[in-house]
């Protein structure tokens, strides 16, 4: 069973609370360490990136966000790093389009950005030359604007339970479906249905909305906080990847309880997954 207890501490430094959100709910290991998708972390290797995904908008590869001055982000300056996060735009201009969550990260407060770069800058330099994404789909010209984003306060447990399943670990990303090329937000928010894909096969969303059918309405508070950090549905059976429930075992408590509670704000909505997870081919 994992261990989700501690919290928030005021005191708490930059590098610090870098270190607590890249190992639990911004995983951005997940797609940018070798083997992390598949639950399988190369810590030697953690953000050299590599991992390619190929879909009819896009093919494009996790890129190496190490301190490597070469191949990684070790000649970007910390403004840079941050600009990247915030807007999406690299320090040649250039747009970083998905599978990176550009929308949601745009909203990731000023000091979050800073613990993230913190973290970053201690991570060991891994020399791995990783190709530029080639986009079949047109781009924004920046995800957001350098604009200043205050911190979002942790004892509202409501608004602070939405910054971590939306900027921070964008949940909601994955868990609605896309209309028209863009996440149905307004209608859809939680109701699952979409296809992602990777060395795991395929694998549908799920409907984490608190609908008692095809949702997780009759899911009790522990059940939905089990299946977050240990991947264990609530009738036992284990679920895929790419939810990285190897780096959501360390979120605290309390902020498991925050997430739990934007969960159950969300609108009931009566959508069934007719398949969970199809196999790679052999």
């Amino acid at each position: 069973m994992a261990l989700v207890f501690g919290g928030a501490v005021s005191a708490e430094t930059l590098l610090e609370r870098g270190k607590y959100l890249m190992n639990g709910v911004v995983a951005c290991g997940n797609c940018h360490t070798p083997g992390s998708l598949m639950g399988k972390p190369d810590s030697s290797r953690e953000f050299a990136g590599g991992h390619k995904w190929v879909e009819p908008p896009f093919t494009t590869y996790a890129s190496n966000i190490t301190p490597d001055k070469e191949t990684g982000i070790g000649n970007w300056t910390d403004d840079q790093i941050f600009a990247a996060i915030r807007t999406g735009k690299r320090p040649d201009g250039s747009l970083i389009g998905p599978p990176m969550p550009g929308g949601l990260y745009s909203m990731i407060s000023d000091r979050d950005v800073w613990a993230i770069i913190a973290y970053l800058r201690q991570v060991k330099p891994v020399k791995n030359k990783v190709p530029r994404g080639v986009y079949r789909i047109p781009l924004p010209p920046a995800w957001g604007q350098k604009r200043s984003r205050p911190e979002v306060s942790r004892k509202d447990k409501l608004k602070y339970g939405a910054y971590l399943a939306g900027p921070l670990g964008h949940c909601i990303e994955c868990h609605t479906p896309m209309v028209k090329g863009r996440r149905d937000f307004k209608n859809q928010l939680g109701a699952g249905g979409f296809v992602v894909r990777g060395p795991w096969g395929q694998t549908v969303s799920a409907n984490i909305t608190p609908d008692p059918e095809t949702g997780i309405g009759k899911w009790s508070e522990w059940q939905v906080k089990s299946a977050i950090f240990t991947g264990y549905r609530a009738d036992g059976s284990k679920m895929f990847p790419p939810m990285p429930y190897h780096f959501y075992q360390n979120i605290h408590a309390e902020d498991l309880d925050a997430i739990v509670a934007y969960l159950r704000s969300f609108k009931p909505i009566k959508k069934e997954r007719k398949v969970r997870h199809i196999p790679p081919k052999k």
